[in-house]
């Protein structure tokens, strides 16, 4: 009996504790229970089985942070074994478990009947052959300044930069990492994986499979009587759904990524507040949407699309250390859970900069891709184009800029060839990265 009033004691604290967090409105970072034990559980499993970092390194740099005073309530269990991670508050309360398969990352599990621990489609793990181009470096730029400016990057300040690099004209001349990482590690994207889900729309347009602008593409809006809503509008974040973001714990994207377990359905059923086009609204569940129409030109089952995404955009630009995650439906998780090597996310943004070709000559977007991603689009106030950001305060005006949660940054600047990419897990701070983009180009001979 004394077990069973401790037990029932236990979960009124814990429920107490969850409830005192959504009634009152207490700040705990930027994350509220449950998203806060589904944000730790996926994040520490990523971050350890993806990533390869050490498990305390990941929550301290990643998750606590965000979790604030929360993180004292929260329990984490990781079983190496079977690569998995559960979160729960006091060890009873809102309990998250998320679990790692090769080659798809980890996924939160709610139902486990509904889930094949056993899927995996492991990666080719070949070396990453990109190489400093010393000679290159030293004729266009001067080294001494290009290092100076990567000091600025890795400031220690708590920027907690853990990797930086610098392409001109498609040529390595400059990267740095913090300890434990490599250029092989996949890091963390977030909101990144935007420009991803654009790009691999170019994919399908390249090959004649997709019209962005068509209607009736998306399955979970055509089923509810939404098939207006097109690609397009859901890349340019105009389609009109009520799914704000604003990175509190309470709004529907922290619902909708932490303790869902179809994300595409869950979008396409917020509710209707603007005409499709009319107002545009970042939101990461535009881009879940997005990804569901794309996923369904790369074949039926996971095995088959996540197979078909390598071989016409990962493999042939080299991305062989990138992982697009999925959700336990199996959608493709482009707004979020990408995580790609620094060199990777390089690689991806040199594309735009060498008219749509991999390295081999193949066009893998069309040529003219680059004016679709960057045209702004009606009412950001010229910020957004499509899975893009523009006019970016600070950076040349051509300059456009993959950029995600915790200051994941990728600048794409045309007029001078160059491609600078900063990870890592900023909290808090401004990361600045203008001053660091302006020290490369300063460096220029």
């Amino acid at each position: 009996m004394k077990r069973i009033i401790a037990g029932i004691a236990g979960v009124i604290i814990a429920a107490s504790i969850g409830g005192w967090f959504y009634i009152s409105g207490s700040p705990i970072g930027q994350i509220y229970v449950p998203s806060g034990t589904g944000i730790t559980a996926k994040q520490i499993c990523s971050l350890t089985f993806v990533s390869g970092l050490e498990p305390e390194r990941a929550r301290a740099l990643y998750t606590d942070p965000i979790l604030g005073d929360a993180r004292s309530l929260l329990q984490v269990r990781i079983d190496h074994e079977r690569e998995m991670v559960t979160a729960s508050a006091l060890g009873i309360a809102f309990r998250q478990t998320a679990i790692h398969r090769e080659g798809l990352g980890c996924t939160l599990v709610h139902d486990p009947r509904a889930f094949d621990p056993g899927l995996s489609l492991p990666l080719s793990r070949q070396a990453d052959l990109m190489t400093l181009d010393a000679g290159w470096r030293d004729t266009h730029f001067d080294a001494g300044a290009l290092d100076a400016a990567l000091d600025l990057a890795f400031t220690d300040d708590g920027r907690n930069t853990l990797a930086a690099l610098v392409l001109h004209d498609g040529r390595l001349v400059a990267e740095r990492y913090a300890q434990g990482v490599t250029a092989e590690t996949p890091l963390p994207g977030w909101s990144m994986s935007k420009s991803f889900a654009a790009t691999l729309a170019g994919v399908l347009v390249q090959r004649g499979l997709l019209n962005v602008h068509a209607e009736g593409l998306v399955p979970d809006l055509a089923a509810n009587g939404r098939g207006a809503i097109t690609v397009d509008q859901l890349l340019r974040m105009t389609a009109g759904l009520d799914g704000f973001e604003t990175g509190d714990g309470f709004d529907p994207n922290s619902q909708m990524l932490f303790t869902q377990a179809n994300m595409a359905h869950y979008a396409a059923n917020r509710n209707v507040i603007h005409a499709p086009g009319e107002h545009w609204d970042y939101q990461s569940g535009n881009t879940i949407l997005a990804g569901s129409a794309l996923a369904g030109h790369l074949g039926d089952t996971v095995p088959e699309r996540q197979a078909t995404l390598r071989d016409w955009l990962l493999d042939p630009l080299g991305m062989h250390h990138s992982v697009v995650e999925i959700d336990e439906a199996g959608t493709l998780q482009m707004s979020s859970y990408i995580y790609a090597s620094a060199r990777d996310w390089a690689r991806l943004a040199q594309l735009y900069l060498d008219g749509g070709q991999a390295p081999d000559g193949t066009q893998i977007i069309p040529a003219d891709w680059i004016n679709y991603v960057t045209t702004p689009t009606a009412h950001s106030r010229g910020r957004y184009g499509a899975g893009f950001w523009l006019n970016n305060p600070g950076l040349p005006g051509d300059a456009f800029m993959m950029d995600g949660f915790q200051s994941q940054r990728t600048v794409i600047i045309p007029s001078d060839e160059l491609v600078i990419v900063r990870l890592g897990a900023t909290n808090g701070i401004n990361e600045d990265t203008p001053s660091f983009v302006n020290a490369v180009i300063a460096a220029r001979r």
